[in-house]
């Protein structure tokens, strides 16, 4: 008989830890961290490749005044966020598991296929991000850059089958790095502070391009796969024995939610900020990652080029680690089927390889992902809106009418864009945009 103890996972110690707090034993920040993790997860999605494209394009083309649309499309992610972290606490069942449960079987498959047609978009700019970071930073062939970023997102995946926190701390570091490179560009290249001021509230489109571009600039920060994949991480995290302990669950949730996506948005506005800074002047052309890399050498010296790719590398491998996390998740909850971690990771790996095969401007690709994300956001931001509403699913935690009318606006406000945007796709003249 073997006298082994099996010591605690990270995970199991977060889960007493949380318990400790509820039951009044723990107090100060250190009852804060115990609920730290899912925000953080979901806010890598807000800082993804897909963000790098747009904002540089925002910046570069049209300087400072598209940063009111960041401001726009944080809030709206807060409201969205908090309310599916509030979900998966309330009801211990995931957004896309509700929409199973209650929706008639036919929405539920058209649901399902907009959202993995999203979760394809999301992994294609996240994937070709990695990918192209790697080739920038070694000067491997890009799909060379494809392979390797597969190998190393499909071994930091296999860190999410060890627990809920090992993946977490992971995402957290990552995140932690992403946010200093843009510190350190903030520092390299100073933006003009009261134009970025006036740029944040003062709203402003610029033409068509500017709208495609306020388009994909909230099809890359309110992502589909993050409003999913939130309440997912957050049920039965640390389950909760009463409604007074839910309540203050998606009290530290909350906070946890204004911290990691307002540290998210700083950072989307930094992206903006320095290639303001660095190019709209002088080199309003500059639309692509490789070319805004290999301006910033000349310009502002390799360190501010490194840095930039670091950040990229970065921004790409977590995001895709938590693209693949949704796709699974999507897929489980929607049809209560589950595939193979690495049968997940091949299919949404396929995309990025034909891009990159037929020779696709990947920035444009890049973008046009970011469209496609704002096009299919209006369904779970539409369920997640009904849902929290029904008193029937959330019982005491119901939505205020205030949150249900803010909600439901905010998804309007998504939705006549997206109109908006296909009727000038079309050929259609767009008042005040030509």
């Amino acid at each position: 008989m073997s006298d082994t103890v099996l010591r605690p996972s990270v995970s199991d110690r977060t889960v007493l830890a949380g318990r400790e707090v509820l039951s009044g034993h723990r107090r100060g920040w250190r009852a804060v961290l115990p609920f730290a993790g899912p925000a953080v997860i979901a806010s890598v999605a807000y800082t993804d490749p897909g963000n790098f494209a747009t904002n540089i394009q925002a910046g570069s083309q049209y300087g400072y005044t598209l940063l009111w649309v960041v401001v726009v499309a944080n809030a709206i992610a807060m409201l969205f966020q908090g309310l599916s972290a509030k979900l998966g606490i309330v009801t211990g069942k995931s957004l896309a598991s509700q929409c199973r449960d209650r929706f008639p079987l036919p929405l539920v498959l058209g649901m399902w296929a907009i959202s993995e047609i999203a979760a394809m978009a999301t992994d294609l700019a996240e994937f070709l991000g990695a990918a192209l970071g790697l080739s920038l930073l070694t000067g491997m062939p890009l799909m060379g850059g494809l392979v390797l970023t597969g190998i190393i997102t499909y071994a930091l995946l296999l860190v999410s089958g060890r627990g809920f926190r090992p993946i977490e701390l992971v995402i957290a570091g990552f995140v932690a790095l992403i946010g200093a490179s843009y510190l350190i560009e903030l520092f390299i290249a100073p933006p003009a502070w009261g134009a970025l001021l006036r740029g944040s509230v003062v709203p402003h489109l610029s033409g068509a391009g500017g709208l495609t571009l306020a388009v994909g600039i909230i099809g890359a920060t309110v992502m589909p796969h993050a409003i999913y994949l939130h309440s997912s991480l957050t049920q039965n995290r640390v389950p909760a024995r009463n409604d007074g302990e839910r309540r203050r669950i998606i009290r530290f949730s909350n906070r946890e939610v204004l911290l990691a996506l307002g540290f998210a948005g700083l950072v989307n506005m930094a992206m903006i900020a320095m290639a303001a800074a660095a190019f709209h002047a002088g080199h309003p052309e500059v639309a692509e990652i490789e070319s805004a890399y290999h301006t910033l050498a000349p310009l502002l010296g390799g360190g501010a080029a490194a840095v930039f790719l670091l950040s990229l590398l970065a921004s790409g491998l977590s995001s895709s680690v938590v693209g693949t996390m949704a796709g699974q998740g999507i897929m489980q909850d929607f049809l209560h089927l589950r595939t193979p971690l690495w049968l997940r990771r091949l299919l949404t790996m396929a995309p990025a390889f034909v891009v990159v095969a037929l020779g696709v401007d990947v920035t444009q690709a890049l973008v046009l992902s970011q469209v496609v994300l704002s096009l299919a956001l209006p369904v779970p931001m539409l369920a997640l809106v009904w849902l929290t509403g029904q008193r029937d699913v959330m019982g005491a935690f119901v939505s205020a009418r205030h949150v249900q009318i803010g909600a439901a606006a905010a998804a309007g406000v998504v939705l006549a864009l997206n109109v908006v945007l296909v009727a000038q796709t079309f050929g259609m003249a767009i008042p005040g945009l030509g």
